[in-house]
């Protein structure tokens, strides 16, 4: 890691702990702050603030203070889901006390270069997808960022010879200044998130802050599907690098199932190791940047070919009496099983679906329902989630939970057959968050396994 002294006998507040506060307090104090953690879990709670406290870095815990901030605090690091509406940040911010998140912090101190993936849907998957890529080119890449490895940790392992591949959401970016990636990835733009952005204009603002640092020797990869990629193009220093799945680009695109780079072929698109349109834009993206970086075309195919996806991301799980599992606990929205589904024979697949009712309902996802073998539906929102199975004339069964759907699916699964768990919802209702909910299903076709 580079050894910096920005920060050396300054005062500096962390707001939030979790992974990425703990990372970036630690951090701070070795590089010579006066650092305090704020936290809002109670102290005897809270074996992190414990532990920073007997390493001698100060903690406060149970509550935020605003007179906290009277103190001559030089900097602000919170964690990225705090909004900017929070008591403590609006009076940091009047006080002149700049915000960031911790990825600002792993840039300052990275020796490696830094791929940034940002975007609504897919910027897991094309994380993973790229690092695996590299790595198997016989570059270093290193994972990071909202992936679940705080960036200002990985950054101080890092050498110059790796790349950390940081995946980066709206939040992680609105606290950037200098942050500059050498190659940017913007996988798509959709609605997300706007009870935290307010609307979709400051949304895309906050993904565009990716590129606010890049020159003219850097890499932008765009997807030029939607529009508004399209205009973007004319906003940036960086060279920019289209993806397409709808037309030819001077980049990398989809044409007659080929996927291409700049003329040459590269794979089938069948050939990808996970289903679905999405993830032939992730395959896209990243082909752009493995050619970016010169990895060989049969590295890439060869990768991509092997890529079992990314946990509760439309992984497969296994198979049984030759019925497929796939868990996709991570679409908590009705784009995301859109997508989903489009990567499977509807006459073969048995989804479970439904959880936390939001209040909307599913007219929007009747057309990718049509032709089902069947649902399973539970949770909150089931009245809602039914009444689409019934547009879409998909016969359904109801299920108290996750276990429960998953065994029901199996019992009217035939050979040949999908189970898919795509929920189109949040987890809230039920679990803690969709990682519990995805592993409780990995969970159920494990005991299934066993017990034929």
């Amino acid at each position: 890691m580079k050894t910096i002294t920005d920060f050396a006998n300054k005062k500096v507040l962390v707001l939030g702990l979790a992974k990425s506060g703990e990372s970036a307090a630690r951090l701070l104090d070795k590089l010579g702050a006066i650092v305090t953690v704020n936290d809002g879990k109670p102290f005897d709670e809270n074996p992190t603030a414990q532990a920073l406290l007997e390493d001698g870095i100060r903690v406060i815990c149970g509550s935020h203070p605003l007179e906290l901030l009277d103190e001559d605090f030089a900097l602000l690091v919170k964690n990225p889901g705090i909004r900017y509406d929070n008591p403590m940040v609006e009076k940091a911010l009047q006080k002149g006390v700049p915000v960031w998140t911790e990825v600002e912090l792993a840039y300052l101190i990275s020796e490696a270069p830094i791929i940034g993936i940002t975007g609504s849907n897919g910027k897991t998957t094309t994380t993973t997808m790229i690092a695996e890529v590299l790595n198997a080119g016989g570059q270093s890449a290193k994972l990071c960022g909202n992936i679940g490895y705080p960036a200002s940790s990985v950054a101080q392992e890092a050498s110059a010879e790796d790349k950390l591949v940081m995946e980066l959401s709206s939040f992680q970016l609105m606290g950037t200044e200098s942050f500059h990636p050498t190659i940017a990835v913007i996988t798509n733009f959709i609605p997300s998130h706007l009870d935290y952005h307010g609307n979709f204009e400051d949304y895309v603002a906050a993904k565009w802050m990716i590129q606010r640092q890049m020159t003219a020797s850097d890499w932008l990869v765009l997807n030029m599907n939607q529009e508004l990629a399209k205009d973007l193009t004319e906003q940036t220093q960086a060279q920019v690098l289209p993806i397409s799945t709808v037309g030819i680009v001077d980049g990398a695109y989809l044409l007659d199932g080929q996927l291409y780079f700049k003329g040459e072929p590269i794979m089938s698109a069948d050939e990808i190791g996970v289903p679905g349109s999405h993830n032939v834009e992730n395959a896209l993206a990243t082909i752009a940047v493995a050619k970016i970086l010169g990895v060989d075309n049969s590295v890439i195919k060869e990768s991509l070919s092997a890529f079992g996806g990314v946990k509760h991301r439309l992984q497969f799980a296994g198979e049984i009496q030759q019925v497929r599992f796939y868990n996709d606990s991570k679409s908590t929205n009705i784009l995301a099983t859109q997508m989903a589904l489009s990567g499977f024979d509807n006459s073969k697949v048995i989804l479970i679906a439904g959880g936390l009712d939001r209040g909307n309902e599913f007219d929007e996802l009747v057309p990718s329902l049509k032709g089902l073998k069947k649902m399973v539906i539970l949770g909150q929102s089931a009245p809602r989630v039914k009444r689409a199975a019934e547009q879409a004339g998909v016969p359904y069964l109801d299920a108290v939970d996750i276990a429960d759907a998953t065994r029901k699916a199996f019992l009217e699964a035939e050979a040949g057959d999908i189970i898919l768990l795509s929920p189109a919802n949040a987890s809230w209702d039920m679990y803690p968050n969709f990682e519990v909910r995805g592993d409780l299903f990995l969970k159920t076709f494990e005991e299934l396994k066993g017990s034929l």
